[in-house]
């Protein structure tokens, strides 16, 4: 006998009557299973959590729409049928047709099977047949797309004791949008089984084969992955391949460890044709607020000969090092961490690309940093490990060491005298162990200096600065600023002779006191003027600085404030210097006019022009340090040179920009930078001009002109080919170029590259090529080779 019940149903009300509750709640538990071990593979790599199901809540309630609802009673089954949803705890199951077996304790769904689980997840099928316990079951023409849009398909899948559930001629892959014009995808790995073991929490593949662009490329018997559930298993990780002319080709093989959960250790092991095995360990350790990390590498070297005759690694066998970082939150204001290394030799980590280690200059430091919301705190000890190849630099030895700096700066809250005070101290010792005479160091020579002298220093400095904005009703702005600062430096003086084109020398072992104070008022008067297709603001700006003439110039080291590029960006600085170790002194005034229009079409423009002019006292920029700071930057004479910029923008693809210096006697260009972008569907591009004039001072003799160039170009969907040049117009010499083509889908990238850098100094060239493949859940592989020594043809 057979019931046919349609009252509730097609109103959709919730009702919790036992029979389809029970077998609603099986369902989606037991889909939740199934669609968690089909996913498997797609989430192993990422360590994302997933397997097993998640039990439904106790009160949780059931809605169950479908045209009909059917009991037969002779045969104790419960079938809904066309058109049936079930939605119970956040699950969702759409089918034609859905049968419960009170008997067998059996349920079926049947007909366009899909179910939607509360992270994303989709799960389609022909037919799922399942236990009421869901321990054993069958599922038909699977598919699975998870949240990353990761997917699945199996012809069947059979479940097992609750524990093992096996996939029949299984497909797997990442690919959503990167498909073949046959709807394949770019790439996919077939197993004719994919078995889940619950218990053991594995995933093995049998009889597996990876297939490129439908080519397959690997067979792979039998391999086995960690359950998704588990974030971190033991085993061995991707191999990448490593080649270069000294080393040989190389494997390097990783294997990790899975200490404990906030614990692990990767070993690995690369195999040289020519220098022989690279062992390395890295072990990390994460806690409630932080993580360190120790690392360690060692090789005996087959043939140091390989190497050139003047390269340091030549001249060692057995070669290591020991590298360690920490990153560590006392409070979300407050943090501290170090870096370190230790190595054999000079060049070791680099040589062997020990990654985190492998840059040419490696600073170790140790440092506790804090920053408030209107303060900043930063102190830090540093140690310069410069990685060089050759035997004869003694780069490291003319680094300083930095035992320790600290920097602090603090602004009030509340305004003094109706404008912002503001506080900074700053404070460094430095040792170094040898000068570094970078232009030469030859005083019967005209143009060298010395960026490092051969000095122990501890300098301490505190300043403080008070300004405020007036605006008057017709719209001027007027802004007072007055500052101080003073300086207390300790020298332990090694050093002997001339350190810079001008005779400077410093003024001995000894303490030194200089300060400096400041008065100095700015006027901005904005005038706006608009028409019907344009907006335009004009803005004359005028500042004057009265200051005392900066003292003990060349006397103490210059070891911060060597960097002075006089452009638009610095017209308007109080302190034209970079640093602290020095002091611009004398009365300055500053003028200009700045520039912004904005326009219907799109296009907007930005531009200042203006020029400094010294007024009084001694003109600081003339004046040599160690390092002739101030030479032949625009600044030495009592009227600059005139600086301007422009900047061109549409707003979307196309931006120009010009920066330029000019002599104040007969407009002559000192400095240009022009830039010129754009930005387009399928092609990008950027052209760059610079200029630098002769600076004899700083040991260039002639003037220097570059061009430099990059762009790509999408020529089909996915591929773009790419490349860079920079061109030395005075030698008319390629100095650098690269070309490659890259491959960018939504689950393959691919990058191969070839470039050359050239010196102007040598008949050098350095070759490199590269290769990346990146497949999207699997793992990244990369190649690349360096030519450290190829003649120049």
């Amino acid at each position: 006998m057979r019931v046919v019940d349609q009252r509730l149903i097609n109103q959709g009300e919730k009702r919790s009557y036992g029979a389809w509750r029970q077998a609603a709640a099986l369902s989606c538990a037991s889909v939740l299973a199934i669609a968690a071990a089909m996913t498997t593979p797609a989430l192993a790599q990422s360590g994302e959590q997933v397997g097993g199901f998640t039990n439904p809540s106790a009160d949780a309630q059931l809605l169950l729409q479908a045209d009909e609802l059917v009991y037969d009673n002779d045969n104790q089954t419960i079938t809904a049928q066309g058109g049936v949803r079930i939605d119970y705890d956040g699950t969702i199951l759409i089918a034609k047709r859905v049968i419960y077996q009170e008997t067998g304790g059996r349920l079926i769904a049947v007909g366009d099977v899909e179910i939607l689980q509360p992270d994303g997840t989709r799960t389609f099928a022909d037919e799922i047949d399942i236990t009421d316990d869901f321990r054993d079951g069958f599922v038909n023409s699977l598919r699975v797309v998870t949240t990353d849009e990761t997917r699945f398909a199996a012809e069947s899948a059979t479940r097992q004791n609750g524990e093992v559930t096996t996939f029949n001629n299984g497909i797997y892959t990442a690919c959503n949008e990167c498909v073949s014009k046959e709807s394949r995808p770019l790439w996919q790995i077939k197993a004719k089984k994919i078995i889940w073991n619950g218990e053991e929490k594995t995933v093995r593949f049998e009889r597996a084969t990876f297939e490129f662009i439908g080519i397959p490329l690997a067979k792979i018997p039998v391999f086995t992955t960690a359950d998704p559930s588990i974030k971190r298993k033991t085993g061995f990780l991707i191999p990448s391949f490593k080649n270069s002319e000294e080393l040989g080709f190389g494997l390097r093989v990783p294997y990790f460890i899975n200490l404990a959960p906030n614990r692990d250790l990767t070993l690995a092991a690369t195999g040289y044709t020519k220098q022989g095995f690279l062992g390395e360990a890295e072990y990390r350790h994460r806690l409630e607020n932080g993580v360190f990390t120790l690392k360690t590498a060692g090789i005996h070297q087959f043939d140091p000969d390989s190497f050139n005759s003047g390269y340091v690694d030549s001249t060692v066998v057995n070669r290591g090092m020991v590298g360690t970082t920490g990153r560590f939150k006392i409070n979300p204001r407050w943090a501290f961490g170090w870096n370190g290394m230790l190595q054999t030799d000079a060049n070791f980590s680099r040589t062997y690309a020990i990654e985190g280690y492998d840059g040419s200059t490696f600073q170790n430091n140790i440092y506790l940093t804090g920053l408030g919301e209107r303060s900043y705190f930063d102190a830090r000890t540093i140690y310069y490990d410069y990685q060089t190849s050759s035997t004869a630099s003694r780069s490291e030895f003319e680094q300083a060491i930095v035992l320790p700096s600290v920097d602090y700066n603090y602004t009030l809250e509340n305004p003094v005298a109706g404008g912002e005070l503001s506080f900074n101290m700053f404070s460094r010792y430095l040792k170094r162990k040898e000068e570094d005479a970078r232009f030469g160091g030859d005083t019967t020579r005209s143009n060298f200096a010395t960026p490092g002298v051969n000095a122990d220093t501890f300098s301490l400095t505190a300043e403080t600065e008070w300004k405020r904005t007036f605006i008057t009703d017709g719209g001027l702005m007027i802004t007072p600023l007055l500052h101080a600062q003073s300086n207390f430096t300790n020298l332990e003086d090694r050093t002997s002779g001339d350190l810079s084109a001008t005779d400077a020398n410093l003024g001995g072992s000894d303490s030194y006191y200089r300060g400096m104070v400041t008065a100095g008022l700015e006027v901005r008067y904005p005038i706006l003027f608009s028409t019907s297709s344009a907006t335009h603001i004009l803005e004359p700006i005028a500042q004057i600085y009265a200051r005392p003439d900066e003292s003990q110039i060349g006397l103490l080291p210059n070891e911060d404030a060597q960097s002075l590029v006089f452009d638009a960006n610095s017209l308007f600085a109080r302190d034209k210097f970079s640093g602290y170790d020095r002091m611009e002194g004398g009365t300055r005034a500053n003028l200009g006019v700045r520039y912004t229009g904005t326009f219907d079409n799109g296009w907007g423009v930005k531009a200042i022009f203006g020029q400094s002019y010294h007024l009084a006292g001694l003109n600081s920029f003339a004046q040599a340090d160690t390092f002739n700071t101030g030479a032949d930057s625009g600044l030495e004479t009592a009227r600059s040179d005139y600086v301007g910029a422009v900047s061109f923008t549409n707003g979307s693809n196309y931006s120009f920009d010009v920066g330029a210096r000019f002599d104040e006697k007969d407009f002559d260009v000192r400095r240009a930078d022009l830039a010129a972008n754009y930005t387009g569907n399928r092609i990008k591009w950027r052209v760059g001009y610079a200029f630098i004039g002769s600076q004899p001072t700083y040991n260039y003799v002639s003037d220097r002109h570059e061009v430099s160039t990059a762009a790509s170009y999408e020529f089909a969907p996915n591929w773009t080919v790419y490349g860079g040049a920079t061109y030395d117009i005075e030698n008319s010499f390629l100095d650098r170029y690269t070309v490659g083509i890259g491959y960018d889908c939504d689950c393959f990238k691919m990058r191969a590259s070839y470039s050359e850098d050239r010196s102007t100094n040598t008949d050098t060239i350095t070759k490199q090529y590269q290769l990346f493949l990146s497949f999207r859940t699997l793992g990244d592989f990369g190649l690349n080779s360096d030519e450290f020594s190829a003649s120049q043809k």
